[in-house]
C-alpha cells in the first residue's frame, strides 16, 4: 500500500485532482468529508461539540450550524483548539479504519486540506501538492465560488504559503492549465505513484525524489 498525502491551497484545484486520481484507480480518503460525518446528528462527535460549545451551535434540524460555529472558533484560538481536540481524533480514527479496509496493494490518497499547516507530511509515503498562482486561486474563488475578493484573500492568507506547501512536496502538480492538460498531468502522476508503490521498501518508506508535473 502506498499512502499519499494530497494537499493544496484553496482554489488550487485539489478536489479536481483527487477526482481524477480516483478515476485512475486510487482509493480516496477525504478528510473534509469525514470531518462532516463525525459530527453528523446522532454521533458522539456532535454530542461532544454541543457539550463544549452549547446548543446554540445547532441548526433547527439538529445538525451542526457550521457558519455559527465558525464565527465562534475562528476569532478565538482557544476555542478553535477545543474544537480540534474533539474533531481531529475522530477524523484520524475513521481515516485509519478506511485505510485498513483498502486492498493491500492500493494507492490510498488522503485528501488533507491542512496537511502543511498541521505538519502531517511525515505520515505519508508521498506528498502531492496541487499548485496554482495566487491570481488563479483568487479568480476561481471569486468567479466560481462566488466569494467576495476580500473574503477570498482572507481565506488564502489564513493558509500556508505557496512556498511552504511546495517545500514539503514530493510531487507538484501545476494547475494553472486548462482541464485537458490537468487530466494529462494527473495521469502522469498516477503512473509515478504506481511505480513508487511497486518500488516501496516498506510501510515507513518515503521516497526523497521530488518531481514536477
Amino acid at each position: 500500500m502506498l499512502k499519499v498525502g494530497l494537499t493544496g491551497g484553496i482554489g488550487a484545484g485539489k478536489s479536481e485532482v483527487s477526482r481524477l486520481l480516483v478515476a485512475c484507480g486510487a482509493v480516496l480518503i477525504d478528510a473534509d468529508r469525514i470531518a462532516r460525518e463525525v459530527v453528523a446528528p446522532g454521533t458522539p462527535g456532535l454530542e461532544a461539540v454541543v457539550e463544549s460549545f452549547g446548543a446554540g451551535v445547532l441548526a433547527q434540524d439538529g445538525s451542526l450550524d457550521r457558519p455559527k460555529l465558525g464565527s465562534i472558533v475562528f476569532s478565538d484560538p482557544g476555542r478553535l483548539a477545543a474544537l480540534n481536540a474533539i474533531v481531529h481524533p475522530l477524523v484520524g480514527a475513521r481515516s485509519r479504519e478506511l485505510e485498513t479496509a483498502a486492498p493491500t496493494d492500493a494507492v490510498v490518497v488522503h485528501d488533507v486540506p491542512l496537511l502543511t499547516e498541521n505538519g502531517l507530511a511525515a505520515l505519508y509515503d508521498v506528498v502531492v501538492v496541487v499548485d496554482a498562482d495566487p491570481a488563479t486561486q483568487l479568480d476561481r474563488l471569486v468567479r466560481l465560488r462566488g466569494m467576495t475578493e476580500e473574503d477570498a484573500r482572507a481565506r488564502m492568507a489564513a493558509q500556508a504559503t505557496r512556498e511552504q506547501r511546495r517545500r514539503i512536496a514530493d510531487i507538484v502538480v501545476d494547475n494553472d492549465v486548462p482541464l485537458p492538460d490537468l487530466e494529462r498531468r494527473v495521469k502522469d502522476v498516477w503512473a509515478e505513484l504506481v511505480r513508487r508503490a511497486r518500488a516501496a521498501e516498506g510501510p515507513g518508506h518515503r521516497p526523497g525524489h521530488r518531481s514536477e508535473e
